[in-house]
């Protein structure tokens, strides 16, 4: 019963992506892309919204990586937490004219680009900076200081790629205040300073980068490593600013549980303090369950905002099983946000009409 059920909902996809591909006029529904896809990072790059999800699990035939170094080969012989680990060892990327009707971009970022890293590659961030676009990525699910992995770092001069190894090891492979390095987000204040947003183990810190965005800088204080873990957080980061305030969010409970969600907290400064202001989007068991690791994204020069996150399907148990969703994301009057309600419909075409500002 359940094998019948997973053929139908391929059948389905497979007929929207061929829709998709050839460009006609049917509306994308949620999930959006086919796919097992999680931990989603939504930006605009120049006239596109631009999609950088985590490989979750094999849809048909598998995709895979062309192929490993010895060193790479060795790595991947570590006991992973689980099998799927060792599956995700690239990103594909998706690009849109109007957050409806998408194009898959293969392999923007393989293992083949960055010789440290083996399997778990996990949750890019991608941001432009001096004319190239640089994209911060989780590696190797390290569980000790003595393992490789952590946070790389990866540069392309495309939205779409190749990324590949910026640095020839992590920018962040050791625990600081207790976080894993994983689940990256870069975040441009309006002074230029970028910040990178991480953690998981139920540690979230804050970092400040370089101008070139190959090192770390320390704050005022002399501190590297900020913690600003707000209560309940468990991992996926992420930060937007609007009308001067600062909104924190993340992902809280088990990842491949009923109890995933997200939750934020709002402050005076990309670092805090910060005040939590509660659940934003959570399961509904009409719809999907373990929603989370979501991002937001603006319509540059307006005040429509979206958000962008991963849930699985009523009757799929599978942990990697996850799709990428996308709603409206609408802030009340005193600037709070209002709980997110999960659709199968998902949103309505939304062209960019002009070059979008930096993101």
């Amino acid at each position: 019963m359940k094998e019948d059920r997973l053929r139908r909902i391929g059948a389905k996809w497979l007929l929207t992506g061929a829709a998709l591909m050839a460009g006609g006029a049917a509306v994308a529904k949620n999930p959006i892309v086919p796919g097992w896809y999680a931990d989603p990072e939504a930006r605009v790059f120049g006239n596109r919204y631009w999609l950088y999800p985590t490989y979750s699990d094999d849809w048909g035939q598998p995709d895979v990586s062309p192929s490993f170094t010895p060193h790479q080969k060795e790595l991947r012989k570590t006991k992973t937490v689980r099998p799927s680990y060792v599956q995700q060892t690239f990103f594909n990327a998706f690009s849109s004219p109007d957050l409806v009707h998408w194009t898959k971009h293969s392999h923007v970022f393989d293992v083949a680009n960055a010789a440290w890293a083996g399997y778990a590659i996990w949750a890019p961030s991608v941001i432009e900076a001096n004319g190239r676009y640089y994209m911060f990525f989780s590696a190797n699910d390290i569980q000790s200081d003595a393992e490789v992995g952590g946070i790389g770092l990866a540069v392309s001069d495309k939205p779409e790629g190749p990324f590949k190894d910026a640095l020839g090891k992590p920018l962040i492979g050791a625990f600081h205040n207790g976080a894993q390095p994983i689940d990256p987000f870069a975040f441009r204040d309006d002074d230029e300073q970028v910040y990178l947003f991480y953690g998981g183990w139920k540690h979230c810190n804050v970092v400040k980068l370089s101008p070139d965005l190959k090192s770390l800088v320390a704050f005022a204080d002399g501190s590297t490593y900020k913690e600003i873990t707000p209560p309940g957080y468990v991992e996926g980061s992420f930060m937007i600013k609007r009308n001067g305030v600062y909104y924190l969010m993340w992902s809280e409970g088990g990842w491949t549980g009923p109890d995933y969600s997200v939750a934020y907290a709002t402050g005076p400064t990309a670092t805090g303090p910060f005040k939590p202001m509660g659940k934003i989007l959570a399961q509904d068991f009409r719809i999907a369950r373990g929603a989370g690791h979501h991002s937001v994204v603006n319509v540059p020069g307006t005040d429509e905002w979206y958000i962008v996150y991963h849930r699985r399907p009523l009757g799929d148990d599978k942990g990697e099983h996850r799709q990428v969703a996308i709603e409206r994301l609408v802030f009340e009057a005193d600037g709070s946000i209002r709980p997110v309600v999960m659709t199968n419909e998902g949103v309505q075409p939304r062209p960019l009409t002009a070059a979008a500002a930096k993101n």
